[in-house]
């Protein structure tokens, strides 16, 4: 188990042992970014996104007392923005509410080993370029695996789809990904073993 999972399982605790507000605050620091970029793939709003991810929060606070018998935050969480996204969508609905969308993507060493791959600027530049082209659903699924740490059975129940569905999105991210940095990554894929 490792730190960061360790101390998120300490704050939540103590949020729901202790109603400590400090802790609340650092929980809602260290997921309100993902749970924002992940509302606004539902929502594609900023502002609503920003609404959708303040209302889990605020209902996390509301139900605190309970908060200790949740196994997995980091997917409660994430489920609970898909269905306060959703939820907030129907009643929402015949209203257009479509800002610029404004990802900002981290490029860290999950997606190459950088012993084998060399990132230059212009390589980070084709993998941004290469993630915000992939198809919604692709790209969702990509960042929840690769950026959030999800499990493919995970991101599967999280969007409603088979474990195979997500795998079959995560080859072809990881494609069109190398396609457009022009690195060969067939034996990549091939040989990685894919998470449960």
């Amino acid at each position: 188990m490792n730190n960061n999972h360790t101390n998120i399982e300490l704050l939540q605790q103590k949020v729901a042992l202790f109603s400590d507000q400090q802790s609340y605050n650092e929980l809602f620091l260290h997921f309100y970014p993902s749970l924002q970029q992940f509302a606004f793939s539902f929502v594609k709003s900023k502002q609503l996104s920003e609404e959708v991810v303040s209302d889990v929060f605020i209902k996390i606070w509301e139900k605190r007392k309970t908060l200790h018998n949740i196994t997995n935050l980091k997917l409660y969480l994430f489920t609970s923005t898909r269905n306060t996204a959703i939820n907030y969508l129907k009643k929402k609905k015949g209203e257009q509410h479509i800002l610029a969308e404004d990802y900002w993507v981290e490029l860290n060493s999950v997606y190459f080993d950088p012993e084998k791959l060399m990132i230059t600027a212009e390589m980070v530049t084709r993998i941004h370029k290469a993630i915000q082209s992939l198809p919604p659903k692709c790209k969702l699924i990509f960042k929840l695996i690769k950026e959030e740490g999800l499990k493919y059975k995970e991101v599967a129940a999280l969007l409603d789809l088979s474990v195979k569905t997500v795998e079959n999105q995560m080859t072809l991210a990881l494609k069109r990904i190398g396609s457009e940095i022009g690195f060969n990554i067939k034996h990549s894929i091939s040989t990685t073993t894919k998470p449960a």
